[in-house]
């Protein structure tokens, strides 16, 4: 296999950062786009991430009391229409059924007939017809809080399509609670998104900075749109989950009403919080090198690959016998609550099935030879370190630290990421600074430029919109920890109390 300049992946981050995502997409087989405009195919390797990332996730929100349910795909018109901001955030987005069968016509082709008296939605998001459940399953206080989640798909019809990041067609969790008290609903909106800050920065090792969205970025309906925001390699934000405070809107619109221990009726306070594929995306383009993708153990499609080197007839089965038996072992260890995943992989292909390994981002690779297998040891690589940094340990000994070697790839990830974001953040008062900050030097071009500016912004929409005219910058999030700081707004010049996180996004 020949490699330009020693890498797996062409372009590199830094000739050309979109294009390199999309061929390390390809090189790790984690997915492909489908013949359905705007869609993807996530591979088995993709999709066992996700698994991975499931299953956290799940058991997270379980420990604070959510349990899961399902709804429907199909979305009647007249439940979105009952939420006027909520439905005009959406519009442009979604994609409608108005027929429920086909039919031929004179040129013998299938046509839509059996037009639909109310034109269906296919599911956006869920606020609206979970409402509706919510409506007839809540009577009393005594009902409350109301703690569903459910892991599913959502049609969102974008134009300008990339996969995990944006598609057409994407899976996520969207959890959705009902509670007695307004201040009930804000701290289960902020418990939620720590989960998810747990979820980056423990799991997928993606620093995050917590924040709460702009009016003109929050979700459509919401009161209150809390995120977490991450730094790419490339310098721009990626938004990687949000928990809503929606006030008592929803429960106005669908009916959500209960009696209170006063017995009065009082409309419930509604949260809604929710993460997608769009994290997979995210863990790409935080760790991935110019060989493909480095995958965080603690989500890993799998832990280990043994490769038994197999070139002599009168050796191959003892070091298949001998692999064999080490891959059973390791099976056996427990890794942060799940057995480690080990494949064995025998193919007889020469040097690209190491490369495959490399690109597909397996934390550890493990050679073993006759020579190996006759001094009881093996030839162990980190995919966190240079592809030649190899070295020898007694089996017993790999066996006995794998656990510990593991936990230091998932801490240098995070790490090295974080040294990342800090080295790219950076407070900007001047205007001039600012503009140069988020201008690339060749516009027909655009090397990696940008990253964080915690700048002052008056609190005005027009000044928020004049920036991202501009410059194609937004605000990020008006952050949690900021200090009480008197400054000038970065665009207006007039008088500002914080500062905010403006960058490029995706």
């Amino acid at each position: 296999m020949t490699q330009k300049n020693d890498t797996a992946i062409r372009p590199t981050r830094a000739e050309n950062y979109p294009e390199w995502y999309q061929q390390v997409i390809r090189a790790s087989d984690m997915a492909e786009l489908s013949p359905v405009r705007g869609c993807m195919v996530i591979k088995p390797w993709g999709y066992a991430l996700w698994e991975n990332m499931v299953r956290a996730l799940d058991d997270m929100f379980k420990a604070t009391g959510v349990r899961n349910a399902y709804f429907p795909l199909f979305i009647p018109i007249s439940f979105l229409e009952k939420e006027a901001e909520h439905v005009e955030g959406f519009a442009k987005e979604c994609a409608v059924v108005t027929h429920h069968k086909l039919e031929k016509d004179e040129n013998n082709r299938l046509v839509p007939a059996g037009k639909l008296n109310e034109p269906l939605i296919v599911r956006p998001t869920s606020e609206t017809i979970i409402g509706d459940a919510f409506a007839r399953w809540i009577k009393s206080y005594r009902d409350l809080p109301m703690l569903l989640n459910q892991w599913a798909n959502v049609v969102r019809w974008e134009m300008r399509t990339r996969i995990f990041l944006r598609t057409s067609e994407f899976l996520w969790q969207e959890g959705h609670t009902v509670h007695a008290t307004k201040q009930e609903a804000i701290d289960r909106t902020y418990m939620m998104l720590n989960v998810y800050k747990r979820m980056a920065e423990e799991y997928l090792a993606i620093p995050v900075i917590t924040g709460e969205k702009t009016v003109a970025e929050k979700f459509p309906g919401a009161e209150v749109t809390t995120c977490i925001e991450a730094m790419m390699q490339d310098k721009k934000a990626l938004q990687a989950g949000t928990s809503h405070f929606l006030g008592q809107n929803f429960a106005r619109a669908s009916g959500i009403r209960f009696q209170s221990a006063m017995e009065t009726e009082e409309y419930g306070w509604t949260t809604s919080w929710g993460v997608s594929t769009r994290m997979i995306g995210g863990l790409i383009m935080t760790h991935g090198d110019d060989n493909g993708i480095v995958l965080p153990p603690r989500v890993a499609s799998a832990h280990v690959v043994l490769l038994p080197i197999l070139k002599k007839k009168e050796t191959n089965d003892s070091v298949m016998a001998y692999t064999q038996a080490i891959a059973e072992r390791l099976r056996q260890q427990n890794y942060h609550g799940t057995l480690l995943r080990v494949e064995v992989d025998d193919r007889n292909i020469g040097g690209t099935r190491n490369w495959d390994w490399i690109k597909k981002g397996i934390p550890l690779r493990v050679e073993i030879g006759p020579k190996d297998m006759d001094a009881d040891s093996v030839f162990v690589s980190r995919r966190d370190r240079d592809r030649r940094d190899r070295f020898s340990m007694q089996k017993d000994e790999f066996i006995g630290k794998i656990m510990e070697i593991l936990d230091e790839i998932q801490s240098g990830l995070y790490e090295k990421a974080l040294c990342f974001l800090q080295e790219n953040t950076r407070d900007i008062d001047d205007p001039d600074e600012f503009n140069a900050f988020f201008t690339p030097q060749n516009p027909e071009e655009p090397e990696i430029h940008g990253g964080f500016a915690w700048s002052h912004w008056c609190g005005r929409a027009e000044c928020e919109k004049a920036v991202k005219e501009r410059l194609n910058v937004t605000i990020r999030c008006i952050p949690f920890d900021r200090k009480a700081e008197s400054g000038a707004c970065i665009q207006c010049g007039e008088e500002s109390q914080g500062r905010v996180v403006f960058a490029k996004a995706y």
